[in-house]
């Protein structure tokens, strides 16, 4: 292995949370892990496909079977009234792009399930709107030039599959691109009324691919739980009134931002199907939810957010849509507009099919291009306070979210607070960081004793360990056996005593553990882990068992311990055989134990080797322990 370089490390002390013989981890490395929406835009990196898992020379034009490529001209019919392209016109050529390539793998048509968050960076503004003597430039697209999207099937489920879209803009006078957003949308195959779609399932070839393919189950998992977990953040989070906490001469009451506008559905409107085509549907909802806004701040408004596009039912070539919009709150520098699809056939109809809704984020920019402070919003009275309320919770959330995904891992301290808003994205992000890191293809066999075997990953200054082994035990109850800490002391003797702080649910749990590990200020090290565990989504999938620190206040940092942090470590467990289960160890480090790690790995020593061989000793005793439940 080659010698990693070493680096100057802050004084505080993190210690690594797998017993590595009493190393004092100063710093956990950051793993690149997307969000539940999407990664922050930026410029487009220009990767190349990874050693393992690169097709051979034969396959070097490998690309994927599901992958659509649009390159669309932002004609000025595509822009707004700010010279920007339109975003409903981008959510079409988005969910378009995004079709093709689901009914490209499931063989037959498809239509538009959810669409998730969408994040906007960037705007893509029209040349006129520039300055004197602007040229095109950073982050922006005149009329003329080009805006680009990739859309491909990162999994197949039963019926549904997941697809990734990936936004980008080009300036044809440099050649250069940057990134606008990045989306993920479910599509629902769908065949003869009769015939039950079983779609194939995708067998990822790249790093990159299986990355999405093993973070698609998570997003899936957090999609189906999106209504009862936004119930329950919202019922849990604690709620301020903004009119209670912010002074403003300008006030708006809530019905002067009400918009209602009616679509009839037109063959154009629609897909070979007859059914609506989500993007259209989106639009209009983005048309009106603009408009909504601008009464607010009386300037055109921009949109950075876009909530959890939810397609409840279809509509077809006929109906009539009813887009309702209001503004639920306004904050300091942004509001929140709440948008309403009903859908009737016939005029003398009195019930209404709800269609969709959505949660619009808005910002009013200044001639600077920043933002400016918005009016404050008088609710209407009932189900108007009730909105306002839930659109604050919302933004605590979102706010909690975007700390928890961008926060800089690189700095101390590593661990995040923990709470009701943000344990669902805290836990998306433990999982992923593991799977994630799973998922590299440039791991290196660094070496074997008996039947444990070590790889090695070098990322720039970074190394993550993994260690291995094959046992004759169920995979399930490896799962439940490896995932309980207090059990955790039987087999690695750096433990000293484990607390249940919180049982979050029934996948993830709050630990406060206590390791005979010594700091170099000559004290045990204690740590704050979050626990937590996931079943395979699908045959081949693993059991995945994630640890990250966070942050409690009831339990703070004292000084009779260092405080020790992990940001990302797990196990993950295969079922090989009916007999056989392959346990797998994964540990991201720094510089900061670079020296102990090499010495270690240089044979396989026996810090390493003796902790994995006492956990295999522990799952061949407990293996047909009876008393062990889910």
């Amino acid at each position: 292995m080659s010698k990693m370089p070493q680096k100057k490390i802050s004084s505080r002390k993190y210690g690594c949370f797998w017993g590595i013989g009493g190393a004092k981890l100063q710093r956990t490395f950051k793993t690149n892990i997307p969000s539940p929406a999407a990664a922050p835009a930026g410029r487009a990196p220009r990767s190349a496909l990874p050693k393992e898992g690169r097709p051979p020379p034969a396959m070097e034009g490998y690309r994927n079977a599901t992958e659509v490529q649009m390159t669309q001209l932002v004609q000025p019919g595509h822009t707004n009234y700010r010279g920007e392209l339109s975003v409903g016109q981008l959510l079409k050529w988005i969910d378009t792009a995004a079709c093709l390539s689901a009914e490209r793998h499931a063989g037959c048509p498809c239509v538009t399930a959810s669409v998730d968050d969408i994040y906007f960076e960037h705007t893509i503004r029209h040349l006129h709107m520039e300055s004197p003597g602007y040229s095109c430039g950073r982050n922006k697209v005149c009329v003329g030039q080009v805006v680009n999207i990739k859309a491909k099937v990162n999994r197949a489920f039963n019926s549904s599959m997941e697809v990734g879209v990936q936004v980008s803009h080009e300036d044809l006078c440099n050649g250069e691109q940057w990134n606008v957003c990045k989306a993920y949308a479910t599509f629902v195959a769908q065949g003869k009324p009769t015939a039950k779609i079983k779609l194939k399932p995708l067998v990822p070839q790249t790093e990159e691919e299986k990355i999405e393919y093993s973070v698609a189950a998570e997003r899936r998992r957090m999609r189906l739980a999106h209504a009862d977990t936004i119930k329950g953040l919202l019922s849990k989070s604690p709620v301020q009134s903004e009119l209670e906490t912010r002074t403003c001469h300008s006030v708006v009451p809530a019905e002067e931002t009400r918009v209602e506008s009616v679509e009839l559905i037109l063959p154009p409107h629609a897909n070979h199907q007859g059914n609506t085509f989500g993007g259209q549907i989106m639009a209009w909802m983005e048309n009106v939810a603009t408009i909504a806004a601008s009464r607010l701040c009386h300037s055109h408004p921009t949109l950075k957010t876009i909530e959890m596009f939810h397609f409840r039912g279809p509509s077809q070539v006929g109906d009539r849509l009813v887009f309702k919009a209001i503004v639920n709150n306004a904050f300091k520098y942004s509001m929140e507009v709440g948008v309403c699809v009903e859908a009737y056939r016939h005029e003398m109809e009195v019930s209404r099919r709800h269609i969709n809704s959505a949660f619009m984020t808005f910002v009013a920019l200044d001639e600077e291009g920043q933002p400016r402070t918005l009016p404050v919003l008088k609710p209407e009275p009932g189900d108007g306070e009730r909105r306002f309320k839930e659109a604050s919770a919302r933004q605590k959330i979102r706010l909690d979210r975007k700390y928890v995904i961008s926060c800089k891992h690189t700095e101390v301290p590593l661990s995040v607070p923990w709470d009701e808003s943000n344990k669902v994205y805290l836990s998306y992000n433990n999982v992923t960081a593991l799977k994630t890191l799973v998922a590299k293809a440039d791991w290196v066999p660094a070496s074997e004793r008996d039947k444990f075997k070590m790889y090695t990953l070098e990322e720039d200054t970074f190394l993550s360990i993994r260690i291995e082994m094959t046992t004759s035990i169920d995979a399930m109850q490896a799962f439940l056996l490896l995932s309980d800490l207090q059990r955790r002391h039987e087999w690695d003797r750096h433990y000293a005593s484990c607390e249940l702080v919180q049982q979050v649910d029934k996948d993830d749990m709050i630990y406060h553990v206590i390791s005979q590990t010594m700091s170099e200020e000559n004290k045990p090290q204690d740590f704050v882990v979050l626990v937590s565990r996931r079943k395979p989504c699908s045959k081949g999938d693993p059991y995945v068992v994630a640890f990250r620190s966070v942050t409690l206040p009831t339990h703070p940092a004292k000084p009779e311990y260092t405080r020790g942090e992990t940001l990302c470590s797990g196990f993950c467990i295969w079922q090989e055989t009916d007999e056989l289960a392959k346990v797998a160890y994964y540990h991201q480090a720094t510089s900061g134990v670079l020296t102990y790690i090499t010495t270690n790995i240089a044979g396989l020593s026996s810090s390493f080797h003796s902790t994995f061989q006492a956990c295999e000793q522990f799952l061949q005793k407990n293996k047909d322990d009876a008393c062990i439940e889910e």
